[in-house]
This record gives C-alpha cells, sequence and structure tokens, in this order.
C-alpha cells in the first residue's frame, strides 16, 4: 500500500484546509507547519518555535507533558485544556494532539486548538450570577418556596422562620399542613390551578398555619416555574402581612428555573420561487405548522413576524446570494397560528443567473429551529437583565462589599448615603456608620452569623450620610456564598426614617388629639386613642376587638351608615356624615364621622374613624335651624323691602323688595343700585349724602324718588348702614319703604292749604266788612286741615297712629330717651288666627274686630305710651320711659289679659290671641328701623314658641338672618352649578313585598356643608320661587334616569314626583309637563304626582281644572301627607286621584298609640270607600308593617325597606327586586 506523504509541504497545505487553529511539530516539540486559523488565533507566526513556549505559564507543564504523550514512537491521542499566550491576553483553548510521522521518519504530532474563551467566561459569569442569586434568595425578607405535586420540594430560610419550622424540615412536607384547614386547601387548589396551569400568576391573601399551630396571615404569589410545561412544580413566595395587611411596594424578584432543551430533529428545508413557498419537507411543516401542503403557495413574508423583519432578511441576503453566496443568519420566525420561534436560517440561491425585475428567482432556505437553546439564552440574559432592573430600580439599596470595603450597590443605596454611585466603589463600610464604636458593635452582631453563611437581619440601625446626617435603617444580610463568607456580602437596606418618624407623630397624634380616633378592620375595633375612651366611657382596652355595632343605636343605623360610606371608602375615597352614636353606657351623642381607608391600593385593610362629639353643636344648629325658619317668616312677611348692598350693586334682597320695584323673584340680585334711581344726577346725590353719614358712623336716613322695573316712579324713605361701621365702603344693609301715599297726603295738606288761603284772601277783598262770616272761613279751614292732617297720620279704620306718626313719636321718644337715661320698648303685636276669622267670616266683622282690639289695646296700656296700627293684624305699642325690662313685660301681659275675653260679634264669639316681639332702646337698635325690624323679628319669635306669649329680641335672631341670605344666596346658583341631586326611595306592596315604584327625593349637595336635606331648603324656595324651574328640572331628571334604566334592560319603574304648592299654582305648569313628556319620550303611565293636602285645598275650582288636565295627559295623581290638612270631601269625591299618602306623624308611634290606630284605620276606610289606594310613608318596623297588612293599607315606604339612595344604588336595588 502507498504511504501517506509526510513532507513538510504536504503537512503545510493540509493545515490549511482545517478551519480551526492548528499545526505540525517534530519530535522535540519544534513547531514546523501552522495554519492562517492559529497564526490569526495567536496574532503571530510561531513557525520555527518551541509549541511549549506558546502555552501560558500556568499551563506550559502540563501542556508539555501531555504533548510528549502524543510524540515518540509509542504516542497516543492526547485531549487536554489549555491557555495559549496571545498578543493582549491569555486564549483559553481545548487541544487535540495525534502522532504524525514526518518526513524524516520521526515521529511528529498535528495539534488542532479550540477557543473556549467565550465559553469559560460565560460559564464564570453564570456561577457568579447565580451565586449572587442564591445569596439574593436566602436574604429575601419573603419566603420562597418550591412545590410539585402537592409536597414541598426546597424554600428559603424565611420561609422556614415564617412557618416554624428547621428548613429541612418542610423538605417533603405535603403542602396541605400549612394551610387554615383541608377545606381552605382545597378552595385554594380550585382557584389556583386555572391560572397555574396556563402558566398564569396566582395571587391571594389567606391564613397559614405554623408548627406550633398558630395562625398568621400572608401574602401568597405562586406561579409554574416553567409557564410551558406547568407540571414541573410551581413557586410560592410568601410575605408575612400578619401586623399590618397592606400593600407594601416592595421588592420581588422572579426565579425563573428554566433549562435548555436542544431539539436535535432534521433541519426544515423549504423552496421558494418569486417570493412564495413552492414546496417543503416534512420537518418544515411540523416547524411553521402546516398541515400536508397547505403552506405552498404562501407569502415568504408571512413566515416572518412582521414584514419589517421580513424586509431587513431580503436587505442582508440578497447580495450574497445575488453573488451565489451561501447566506447564514439567526432570526425569529412566525408559525401559521401566529406564534414565532427563532432558527438559524442558511439560505442557497439554485441559479444565481435565473434573477428577475423582482429578485431572485429559485432559492432553497435550511432552518434550524433554535427555539429551545435561544429561550435558555433568553433566560440566561433576561435573568442577568432582570437582576440588574432589580438593582437599579429597587426601592431598596443594595450593596455588595467585601473584606469590608464596597464592591458595587445600586443607585438607591448611593442616594440614601448621598454618593455619586461610582464613589462608592472602594469606600470603607465603617464610613457608613456614625462613629467607630457603633461600626464595631454591629460587627460584633453580624460577624458571627454571616461567617456561618447564615442571614443578619435587623429592623433599626442607625447609618451616617455623606454630609454627616443620620438616618435608620431596615437592614438584612448574607453571604453571597455560604461556604466562602470571604467571597463577600450582599446588604439589603430600606429607610425607614420617615415611617420610624410618622410611627412617633401617629402615636403623639393617638395620645394628645382633642378628638376621638378609632380604627376599624373587618367590622372590629382594632386600636383607639384616650380622646375615644373618654368620650364613649371605655376604660383602658376595654373596647379592643368590639364590633363597630356596638357603637351605633340600632342595627338599622349601623347598616344604613354602612351603606352610605361603602361607595366612598371602597375607592379610597374620604366619607363623612353626622350620625348618632351610643356610649357604653347605652347615652347617645350627636357625632361628626370622617373616615379614611388605612391602605388606598387596599380599602379592605382597615379604616381610620375620626370622631368629634357634636351633640352640643348639634343643638345649637337645632336652635339655630329653628331661628332661620323664624327669620324666614319675618323676611318673608317683613313690610319694607330689604336689600344688601356692595361695591354699588343689590347683592341679595327680600320678596317686600323686588315687589316694590316690580322685579320677579331674585331679579333684583346683581342689579346695580343705579338702576333703581330716576337718573344718574339723583344717583350721586344719594350716593354723595350716604358717603357722607356712612364715613361719620352715622345711619343714613332720606327720603328719594325711586324708580320700578316698569319706569313709573314712587317715592320711599330709604334706611341704611355699613354691616361695620368702622368700614363704611364695605357691605350695606338697607331698608326701603313705600311713602308715596304719606307724601301725597301731605302735598294733600299742603293744597288745601293754599286752597282755603286763596279763598280767604278772595273772600276779605270782597266781604272785607263781613268779620263774622270770615271768622267762619278760618274756622272751617282750621278743621279742615286739622282732618286732613289727622288722615295723614293717623289709621282711617281704628283712628289710631299709623306708621308715619309712630316713626315721628319714636324718634321723639329717643331723643328724650337720651337726655333722660331712661330705656324705651317698642312691641310688636300680631293677631293669631285672625287671618282665618277673616277669611271664613268676611272682611266686615274683621274690619269690628280690629276696632275691638284697638280700643282695648288703648285701655291696657299706660296714657303716656303710644298704641299705633300697621296695618292688618299688626298693632306696635310704643312705652316709653322705662327703667328696665320688667317694665315692659307688664304692660305686654296686661296686652295679653285684655285680649283674652271673647269679643261677642255679629252672633259669634270670637278669640283672638295676641304674639308680641319686644326689642328695647338702646340696648337692641338705635335708630327707628332697627327697633322697628328687631321687634318684628322678635314677635315671629314669639310665634314660634306656640303664640299667645311675648318674647325679648335677642341677637341670635339677627345671625340667623344673615345665615338665611347665605343659604338663600347659594341656592340661587345651586342649580346652574349641578349642585342638586336625586335620590330614590322604594315603595313597596304590602302584600307581596314587592317593588311597586319609587319615590323621588331632592337633596342638595352645598360644597362645604356635604348632603343638605329638603327641610333645610325647600321652605326658602318656595318662598323666593326657585322652586319652580328646580321643581321642571326635577321632573325631567327622573324621566330621563327612568328611560336610561329601560335601555340597560331593566323592568320599568313607576316613579313619584313631588309638586310643591307654588308650583302646583304655577301658571306654565301643564306646558312644562307636557314638554318633559315629549323630549324624554317616557310612558306617562310610569309618572305619579304627589300633592299635599293642603296646597290641593288652596283653590278649589282652580285646582280641579288643573288635575283634570294633568289626568288627561295619562299622569297618575296622589295625595301627600293626608290627614294634615282639611280635605273637602266633596272636592276630594271631584279630583281625578288614585292614591293617598299617610302622613309619617300618624306612623311614627302606630304600635303604641291607640289614637294614631284609630286615624290610620280610619283613613284607609274612607280611600277604600272613595276606591283610592293608600300608601304609608315612614315604616320602620315589622310592627308596624303587620299592622298595616291587617288594616288593608296598599303600600308603603320607608327606612324598613330602603332609606333614599342615589341613582346607582337605586340601580342595584331595581336589579335585585322583583317590581309588581
Amino acid at each position: 500500500m502507498n504511504r501517506v506523504p509526510t513532507s513538510p509541504d504536504f503537512i503545510a497545505d493540509a493545515l490549511q484546509l482545517i478551519a480551526l487553529p492548528a499545526c505540525a511539530c517534530d519530535a522535540c516539540g519544534m513547531v514546523v507547519a501552522v495554519n492562517g486559523a492559529l497564526s490569526a488565533l495567536l496574532g503571530r507566526d510561531v513557525s520555527g518555535r518551541l509549541l511549549a513556549d506558546c502555552f501560558t505559564d500556568a499551563y506550559r507543564a502540563s501542556s508539555s507533558s501531555m504533548l510528549r504523550g502524543a510524540l515518540g514512537a509509542a504516542g497516543r491521542e492526547r485531549h487536554w485544556d489549555s491557555s495559549l499566550e496571545g498578543i493582549d491576553a491569555a486564549i483559553a483553548v481545548q487541544v487535540w494532539a495525534k502522532p504524525l510521522p514526518t518526513g524524516d521518519g520521526l515521529p511528529g504530532a498535528t495539534l488542532v486548538f479550540a477557543d473556549i474563551s467565550v465559553q469559560q467566561r460565560d460559564q464564570q459569569a453564570l456561577r457568579k450570577t447565580l451565586l449572587e442569586q442564591q445569596a439574593i434568595l436566602e436574604s429575601a425578607a419573603v419566603g420562597i418556596v418550591f412545590s410539585r405535586g402537592g409536597f414541598i420540594e426546597e424554600c428559603n430560610i424565611r420561609a422556614a422562620e415564617m412557618l416554624g419550622y428547621a428548613r429541612h424540615q418542610l423538605t417533603g412536607m405535603p403542602g396541605a399542613v400549612l394551610y387554615r384547614s383541608a377545606e381552605h386547601c382545597r378552595i385554594l387548589g380550585l382557584e389556583a390551578a386555572p391560572l397555574l396551569s396556563k402558566g398564569k400568576p396566582y395571587r391571594t391573601e389567606l391564613e397559614l398555619r405554623r408548627q406550633d399551630g398558630t395562625l398568621f396571615w400572608s401574602r401568597l404569589h405562586g406561579r409554574a416555574i416553567d409557564p410551558l410545561n406547568t407540571h414541573d412544580g410551581t413557586v410560592w413566595i410568601i410575605e408575612d402581612i400578619s401586623d399590618h395587611r397592606r400593600d407594601e411596594d416592595q421588592l420581588r424578584r422572579a426565579m425563573l428555573e428554566m433549562q435548555a432543551v436542544m431539539d436535535n430533529a432534521p433541519l426544515a428545508i423549504g423552496f421558494q420561487r418569486d417570493k412564495g413557498v413552492l414546496r417543503y419537507n416534512r420537518r418544515f411543516a411540523e416547524c411553521f405548522g402546516f398541515d400536508g401542503d397547505s403552506g405552498v403557495g404562501l407569502a415568504v413574508a408571512d413566515l416572518y413576524p412582521s414584514r419589517a423583519a421580513y424586509e431587513n432578511v431580503v436587505r442582508q441576503a440578497s447580495p450574497l446570494l445575488r453573488r451565489g453566496q451561501p447566506f447564514q443568519g439567526e432570526m425569529e420566525m412566525r408559525r401559521r397560528d401566529g406564534s414565532t420561534f427563532w432558527a438559524l436560517a442558511y439560505g442557497y440561491v439554485l441559479n444565481p443567473e435565473s434573477q428577475t425585475d423582482r429578485g431572485l428567482r429559485d432559492t432553497i432556505w435550511l432552518f434550524d429551529d433554535r427555539s429551545a437553546q435561544k429561550a435558555a439564552e433568553e433566560a440566561t440574559r433576561q435573568l442577568m437583565l432582570e437582576q440588574q432592573a432589580i438593582l437599579d430600580n429597587a426601592s431598596v439599596g443594595i450593596l455588595f462589599s467585601r473584606s469590608r470595603l464596597v464592591l458595587r450597590c445600586n443607585p438607591r443605596f448611593a442616594e440614601m448615603f448621598g454618593y455619586a454611585q461610582e464613589e462608592m466603589t472602594g469606600l470603607p463600610a465603617a464610613e457608613l456608620f456614625p462613629s467607630p464604636a457603633a461600626y464595631a458593635a454591629f460587627g460584633v452582631q453580624a460577624t458571627p452569623l454571616l461567617g456561618q453563611g447564615l442571614p443578619y437581619e435587623q429592623d433599626e440601625v442607625l447609618f451616617r450620610r455623606r454630609d454627616g446626617s443620620l438616618f435608620w435603617c431596615r437592614i438584612r444580610a448574607k453571604a453571597v456564598d455560604q461556604e466562602h463568607s470571604e467571597q463577600g456580602t450582599i446588604w439589603i437596606l430600606e429607610d425607614v426614617t420617615d415611617s420610624r418618624q410618622a410611627q412617633m407623630e401617629v402615636a403623639a397624634i393617638m395620645t394628645n388629639a382633642s378628638v376621638s380616633i378609632l380604627y376599624t378592620k373587618n367590622r372590629q375595633i382594632t386600636r383607639y386613642n384616650l380622646g375615644f375612651a373618654a368620650m364613649f366611657g371605655y376604660s383602658g382596652d376595654e373596647a379592643l376587638g368590639l364590633p363597630g355595632r356596638a357603637l351605633y343605636v340600632s342595627q338599622q343605623s349601623y347598616e344604613l351608615l354602612g351603606a352610605a360610606a361603602f361607595p366612598f371608602l371602597s375607592v379610597a375615597k374620604p366619607f363623612q356624615t353626622e350620625v348618632e352614636m351610643m356610649r357604653r353606657d347605652g347615652s347617645t351623642l350627636w357625632a361628626q364621622l370622617i373616615a379614611y381607608v388605612v391602605n388606598p391600593d387596599d380599602p379592605a385593610a382597615g379604616t381610620i374613624w375620626i370622631i368629634e362629639d357634636r351633640t352640643e353643636a348639634k343643638r345649637a344648629e337645632e336652635s339655630l335651624r329653628n331661628a332661620l325658619l323664624e327669620n324666614q317668616a319675618i323676611l318673608d312677611s317683613a313690610v319694607l323691602g330689604i336689600s344688601v348692598v356692595e361695591g354699588g350693586y343689590n347683592l341679595r334682597a327680600n320678596s317686600k323688595m323686588e315687589e316694590l320695584f316690580g322685579y320677579g323673584p331674585g331679579e333684583i340680585n346683581g342689579l346695580s343700585v343705579q338702576a333703581l334711581y330716576p337718573d344718574v344726577a339723583a344717583w350721586k346725590t344719594a350716593r354723595g349724602e350716604t358717603a357722607r353719614d356712612f364715613a361719620a358712623g352715622r345711619v343714613h336716613m332720606s327720603e328719594y324718588q325711586l324708580v320700578r322695573k316698569d319706569g313709573s316712579r314712587f317715592w320711599a324713605r330709604l334706611s341704611g348702614r355699613p354691616f361695620d361701621l368702622a368700614h363704611a365702603h364695605g357691605r350695606s344693609v338697607w331698608l326701603v319703604d313705600d311713602v308715596t301715599a304719606r307724601r301725597e297726603a301731605a302735598e294733600a295738606v299742603r293744597r288745601a292749604r293754599d286752597e282755603l288761603e286763596l279763598r280767604v284772601h278772595e273772600r276779605t277783598a270782597e266781604l272785607a266788612g263781613a268779620n263774622l262770616l270770615l271768622q267762619g272761613e278760618i274756622a272751617e279751614r282750621r278743621q279742615a286741615e286739622a282732618r286732613v292732617h289727622h288722615m295723614a297720620y293717623h289709621d282711617n279704620l281704628t283712628g289710631l297712629p299709623n306708621r308715619a306718626l309712630l316713626s315721628d313719636r319714636l324718634e321723639r321718644a329717643m331723643l328724650a330717651s337720651q337726655r333722660s337715661g331712661r330705656k324705651l320698648a317698642v312691641m310688636f303685636i300680631d293677631l293669631d288666627r285672625f287671618k282665618t276669622i277673616n277669611d271664613s267670616l268676611g272682611h266686615m266683622t274683621g274690619d269690628v274686630l280690629l276696632k275691638e282690639v284697638a280700643a282695648r289695646l288703648c285701655r291696657a296700656v299706660r296714657a303716656s305710651d303710644t298704641v299705633a296700627r300697621l296695618g292688618g293684624d299688626e298693632f306696635v305699642v310704643l312705652v316709653p320711659g322705662i327703667r328696665d325690662t320688667d317694665e315692659a313685660s307688664r304692660v305686654a301681659e296686661k296686652v295679653i289679659e285684655a285680649l283674652t275675653p271673647a269679643f261677642p260679634l255679629d252672633g259669634h264669639v270670637l278669640h283672638v290671641t295676641p304674639s308680641i316681639g319686644i326689642c328695647v332702646y338702646p340696648d337692641d337698635g338705635g335708630d327707628v328701623d332697627a327697633l322697628m325690624r328687631h321687634a318684628d323679628a322678635a314677635m315671629y319669635h314669639a310665634k314660634g314658641n306656640g303664640r299667645n306669649n311675648y318674647q325679648f329680641f335677642t341677637q341670635t335672631m339677627n345671625q340667623a338672618a344673615a345665615l338665611h341670605f347665605d343659604l338663600e344666596s347659594s341656592l340661587r346658583t345651586a342649580l346652574a352649578l349641578q349642585q342638586f341631586e336625586l335620590f330614590y326611595q322604594p315603595i313597596i306592596d304590602i302584600a307581596t313585598r314587592r317593588l311597586h315604584g319609587m319615590e323621588v327625593l331632592l337633596r342638595w349637595r352645598r360644597p362645604g356643608h356635604g348632603l343638605v336635606l329638603p327641610d333645610r331648603f325647600i321652605p326658602i324656595m318656595e318662598e323666593n320661587g326657585l322652586i319652580v324651574p328646580v321643581g321642571e328640572w326635577v321632573m325631567r331628571q327622573a324621566c330621563e334616569q327612568s328611560m336610561a334604566w329601560q335601555r340597560q334592560g331593566l323592568q320599568p319603574v313607576p316613579l313619584a314626583v313631588n309638586l310643591s304648592p307654588r308650583q302646583f299654582m304655577h301658571k306654565g305648569l301643564v306646558a312644562a309637563i307636557g314638554a318633559v313628556l315629549r323630549e324624554t319620550g317616557i310612558d306617562p303611565a310610569l309618572l305619579e304626582f304627589e300633592i299635599t293636602e293642603t296646597a290641593l285645598m288652596q283653590h278649589g275650582e282652580h285646582t280641579l281644572e288643573i288635575l283634570r288636565q294633568i289626568n288627561g295627559m295619562g299622569l297618575r295623581l296622589s295625595i301627600d301627607d293626608f290627614g294634615t290638612g282639611y280635605s273637602s270631601l266633596a272636592y276630594l269625591k271631584r279630583f281625578p286621584v288614585k292614591k293617598v299618602k299617610i302622613d309619617r306623624a300618624f306612623i311614627k308611634d302606630l304600635e303604641h298609640s291607640a289614637e294614631d290606630r284609630a286615624i290610620v284605620a280610619a283613613i284607609i276606610a274612607l280611600a277604600d270607600s272613595l276606591q283610592l289606594s293608600t300608601v304609608a310613608e315612614g315604616v320602620e318596623t315589622e310592627e308596624q308593617f303587620a299592622l298595616l297588612l291587617a288594616n288593608g293599607c296598599r303600600y308603603a315606604q320607608g327606612y324598613l325597606f330602603s332609606a333614599p339612595v342615589p341613582a346607582v344604588n337605586a340601580q342595584a336595588l331595581l336589579e335585585r327586586i322583583a317590581v309588581s
């Protein structure tokens, strides 16, 4: 046989054909030939050198020994790892040496080298990464458990500590023993399995059981270790949240255990023509998800994730393929179902000459599915990126140290200590502590544990920043390599300075707060301050663990509060209300509650309640509310126009002011004062006089001619004063009285006097000698003057002084009082029930009664006193020269005594009683207008206290007036500012307990005052006319809400809307109702109007006509508050009503009052006889419900079924309750 050529030239040529670095050496180890790959690797030509010199010092001896084993007669193939000397650095290589005879017959060897530098660096980096990862795992503040098939395979130290086991005890233990019960474990499995089986995470909070049987709350995060193979097990991260179940943004580490699976299946081969798939093999179909030939004809671009990815491959491959060179590249490909995979692609052109305008015609592509390898590489890369991302973005400081020096840290750590990140490297750890002694003490604690590979934890350690300031941290530490602690330590620091300070501040607040502070969780009391204990009568920790219900007067009150608070607290909004609460001893108090959730991200973590005792304030508000109502009556019944002026504009005015000037409700508000004067000159004159008086600290009083809205003029007496005399240019209040009649009377006196003087002059010229006749003429003139003067200053009916004369006498009496030092009293008298007598018996009888009253008043008072009549049934008594209020009281008592006996008139025995308001000069006012106004206010206070009594004026009445004006002013803008909202209260069919309908109720959410109930603002709107536009808005909103519910598929429910008396009598009511029906499209049968009994009976025939028009539209009508007014059965039978509502006053004590039961039974019987349904309002107990059912009442509404609720809660009721 021929021998293989072994000449040096042949060997050198053969080496060039080897792609890997290679060389040949002789028996002495001298390099005789090298290929280009080895020269490129070493950066030099090593021919003619000893091969041993090419190895690094560390590997030269071992490599020489292995080389000698391949040389010589007994040489064998050798394979070892070594390191070659490169130009810049050592190169890790694997070496294959094979004996080879040389040309001279002596044994030599060929060596092939494989560069494994990158592989070694990757392995070292991976080992370091895994060590750091293990250190982080073991230092984690959370427990981590790996389980498979329901058994625990592995856990970290923190998990064992949480669960009270040694770490080895947990290994192999069934996971079920850690749960509260087997049932809890089963439920968790049912919840978690669907998510984990799909590779999705599962999160929950639940109680776990420690080894000693105690339970603790934990936040549990579970995820399949391999989402693609969920049977490989699950990793569970356990966070102990026993002390505070709140959601903190803590450092979480995603630990993924991945193993690379390489697919060694044959390559996928595809033939392409003109950018389309021509044919392919079985592996190709498997890789791309095709069934049979379904991929033939598919555009090649569809095999890529996007058009841009395809065009990018075309740009890279085309130049090579056009030159007939193969293309190789790694790229992401797209399967038929849209999923992607990575492949190593090889492209070849079958015929480089077969090119068209569209590009290469025929190509063949081979794809090696590298998904598993790519996934493994990506997992490693992702793990390193995630670790770096955790370091860079962690909210805690992370530090790696070795030999008590800082190796590296994350940005947060450097920021915490006030250094730049690069400045930390090499910094001695002692520099981070307040003192060397503190550092030494820390080392004594930490070093023994870390040296044993155990973690070190401390909740509060004091550190020092670069600027010398100190701060507190929670610290966790563990050796990077437990077996070699000298490799370094990883430290995790969390700045707790703010939370520590906050805890100290909270403790101080809890101890020193003047209000009660209460923490609740799961409806139980968990913590409170001394203020709470004192307010509710508990001692020490006595209230801890009590249910929140213990603080409320009833279960219903507790549930209503919960229903009101839930919509706010469930979305982490504060909730505020007032509610009646109960102390430990059973006594009650009114409290203002302000509630906040402890953790906005987890509303279920608990609630903070700030409680302020509002019992006294509630009483004061009730008194103030009564005063407001009285003041409202005063303002609405005042005979003078009243306006508040600022900056030359009317801010607000009472109804009398609007009446005087001919404006509608609210039209004067915002009107320039100048518009009330005939011209600019008149206004400037008045303004100048006013400014002088105000600047001098005087009340301005004068008479001017003013102009109404329609342009007509009238004379008015104006009295104005600043709210604050020290600030003359600020807000002022004005009283306006129409004195046109008085001035006309005075003018008549002047004209009569001039006329008589003219007549006397003429007669004197004609009858100069007729002295006797002249005497008669003069007497006639004086009598006429006296009559006219008396008419101008006295009441025509009673002959008593009128307002003008009373004002004059009052001014004179005030001057006399100033001189004498004595006081005077003004008594404002209003006759109770006079209007009823006047309306029922006629004005003639009323006039006679007024004369009799005037006579008795004159006989009851002193000779020095003045009795005057202002008009109607209003009288004023001026009592000058008194020493104290007791004298005024005695006069008032005489007046009451004088009017007590009956008045026998025209066959009737009549009784009237006086309500008397008294104010005293100078204590209660310094001018006529103030005294009259204050006496009027006191009179209404007397009416509010039961009539037939007297009351002295107090400043509270003035405050009530100011509050009333403020309330009325806010109401005028409430509709435009969308502050009104509708609540809905169910009406229940008593027989079936099914929903019959809902009453629509108006609420006002006033900024700064919360939700205002109707009894606070409806009377004001009723008086000033705002009830008309607001009432129309209520109608429209209710109809639109009903249609919205129907569009959502809910069953239509009838709505009952209240019509106020003023709204009912408004001429545009019928037209407004028709417009709302047309524009909303609601079925009229779904709308019912409730009208009070009193309103229906005020205008008999007119009322009947309006009701018939409304009924003709298909709407239903009912009588509200039935039994509280004076119904005429004759009208009641004619009214087209279908329902009467029994007032809640008769329902409130139904189970205890036989009278109420009799009244309710009578109303139901009357309604039945008239074929009317009955609705009972205010049903709150089952006993009331049972009595109503027994008496045949048809419907009911009240808190027994539901409180009034907003539309969103009403919709929930509609979805839950069937409609009858």
